[in-house]
């Protein structure tokens, strides 16, 4: 019975990796693996007002194994996926987004503090962040760069939430291989995180005057 699972799980492996594109360019710790930064294509503008909403506390989380994980996923029919097979991102693309929020909006100053959940700070708002869908979509080449994310905010003093938005981008990918692949991600990190963070600001500014 042992032998059979290891044998469907090795078919199993094999089956997503086939027909993976490859890639062999830039550092790794073993030859031909590109690990990849999730980035942020652009810096934050900085806010015009001096007054502060308070403290805020970002939380990043998964909808599936797959879409969180250091894998970097593309397709090319709707409804399947499958890995890079030589490249893979250095961390899951959910705690990496709370970290490049977490610096947009202590750039941009809007309030007092901004941590991750889990800090010893104690936050007067949580802002959860949930990537839904990140996938290189080739079922056109080059194909975009496609990320989806929810955006929930809670008050924490009142203990309810006070709104909750889906995001989207999905920019043009310059060539259908993983590094033109992560580049196009950084713009639609990007753009998710330019519609972020005015939300979230107007949002708690709203609040804040009801």
């Amino acid at each position: 019975m042992k032998r059979v699972l290891r044998r469907c799980l090795a078919t199993l492996l094999i089956a997503l990796l086939a027909g993976c594109v490859t890639v062999g360019i830039g550092a790794s710790d073993a030859p031909g693996i590109s690990y990849y930064v999730l980035g942020d294509a652009r810096p934050a503008a900085v806010r015009s007002s001096a007054d502060t909403l308070g403290t805020l506390a970002v939380h990043g989380l998964g909808t599936d194994p797959l879409t969180d994980s250091t894998a970097i996923v593309y397709s090319r029919r709707a409804d399947e996926r499958a890995l890079y097979q030589l490249a893979a991102w250095t961390e899951r693309p959910a705690r990496r987004l709370v970290q490049l929020a977490q610096q947009r909006l202590e750039a941009r100053g809007a309030f007092a503090s901004v941590t991750q959940l889990g800090q010893p700070v104690q936050a007067d708002w949580l802002l959860t962040l949930t990537v839904e869908q990140m996938f290189h979509d080739v079922s056109s080449t080059p194909g975009r760069a496609k990320l989806a994310v929810r955006a929930e905010l809670i008050d924490r003093r009142e203990r309810s939430r006070v709104v909750a938005a889906r995001f989207s981008a999905a920019p043009v990918v310059a060539e259908a291989n993983a590094t033109a692949a992560a580049a196009a991600f950084a713009e639609a990190t990007a753009d998710i995180l330019d519609q972020v963070t005015a939300w979230v600001e107007s949002a708690a500014q709203a609040r804040k005057r009801s």
